[in-house]
This record gives structure tokens, C-alpha cells and sequence, in this order.
């Protein structure tokens, strides 16, 4: 019986360390070198450079703190846009918390002067709390503002958001959206 036992073992423990060095250590290595090799900007988080450094990422959300840039959709990650911290609030639709919160994010969006209908992404957060993008009607609310701090015409700044605009994916998984961060660098290169 004993010697059943210890040959049924053997394989048991040969096959855990295999498929451990196998699925932990092998698969991961050959999966980062692919990505390395084929999407190299993908796999190092799609990073924009400029002078050297890295300023943002076209795929994780920021915050843009002045009236002279698009403002992103609130975030509950973190302290607001932690990508260490990427989660939604898990605030249920009878939740006083996210009650308060996406009045206290209405108002804000009122008091930077969005007026009329408020978009509803300009007031919730995503499910990642690090969305990087908007939805076309957001971006156009806050036309009006950025071009009044940026003293530039509206009509110039519609245009510019006009062809940030990205369309649904193939043309039909998903919505058209505009990522903010694209458009604010869009935004500083205009004269």
C-alpha cells in the first residue's frame, strides 16, 4: 500500500513542478517577448514621449487639472486616476455616496459653464475609473470653454474635436468616442 502511495506521488509531484515552470515562468516569457516584438508600444502601456519623458498614455485616463484642456469623466480610481488603485466604486444605482458624488460632479461641470443637457459621461465614473475617453457629445459640451480660455474660436475648436472623433471599432463594436488625451495634444499644438 505504501509503495502505491509513493508511485502515485512521484508523477504527481514531477507534473506540478513541470506544469509550474511550464504556465509560470515559460508561457509568461514567451508571451511578453511576442508582445515586445509585435506590439511593442501596446505592451509598454502605449506611452507618448516627449523630450525624453513619458507624458501620458493613450489607453489609461488623466486628469487635466486647467480650464484650458478637455476635462476627462470623473474618476472613482484611487484618489482619481490611480492606476494603482483601477476599480469602480461598486456604488449600487440606491447608493447615497454615488448620489453625492455625481451631484458634486454635475456641479462642477455647471461651473465650468457646460450648459444644457449634461452628458452622462461627463458626470459618472467608468467601470475602471481610468477610461481614457469620451463620448463626442461630452467633448463638444466643453467646446465653448476651452475655447474662451484658450481665446481661440469655437468654431476652430468644434473642427478639432470633429476629427478626434473615433468611430465604432470595424464600424460596429462599440460607440464612437474621442480620447481626451489625443485631443488635448491636438488642442496645445493649434495656433
Amino acid at each position: 500500500m505504501n509503495s502505491d502511495f509513493t508511485s502515485a506521488l512521484r508523477p504527481a509531484f514531477v507534473m506540478t513542478i513541470l506544469f509550474a515552470l511550464l504556465l509560470g515562468i515559460v508561457y509568461p516569457l514567451a508571451m511578453t517577448g511576442i508582445g515586445q516584438a509585435i506590439f511593442p508600444s501596446q505592451a509598454n502601456g502605449s506611452l507618448v514621449m516627449a523630450n525624453g519623458k513619458a507624458i501620458g498614455s493613450t489607453v489609461v485616463g488623466q486628469a487635466f487639472t486647467t480650464d484650458r484642456y478637455f476635462q476627462t469623466r470623473p474618476s472613482a480610481a484611487g484618489k482619481g486616476y490611480d492606476g494603482l488603485a483601477s476599480s469602480g466604486s461598486n456604488y449600487g444605482p440606491i447608493s447615497q455616496a454615488l448620489v453625492d458624488r455625481t451631484k458634486a460632479d454635475v456641479a462642477k461641470r455647471r461651473a465650468e459653464g457646460v450648459t444644457g443637457l449634461l452628458p452622462a459621461d461627463l458626470a459618472t465614473a467608468s467601470g475602471s475609473g481610468l477610461d481614457p475617453d469620451l463620448s463626442p457629445a461630452s467633448a463638444y459640451a466643453q467646446v465653448d470653454r476651452v475655447a474662451r480660455t484658450r481665446g481661440l474660436p469655437a468654431d476652430k475648436v468644434r473642427v478639432l474635436v470633429t476629427a478626434n472623433v473615433d468611430g465604432p471599432l470595424l464600424g460596429i463594436l462599440g460607440e464612437p468616442r474621442v480620447n481626451v488625451f489625443a485631443l488635448n495634444r491636438a488642442l496645445d499644438a493649434t495656433r
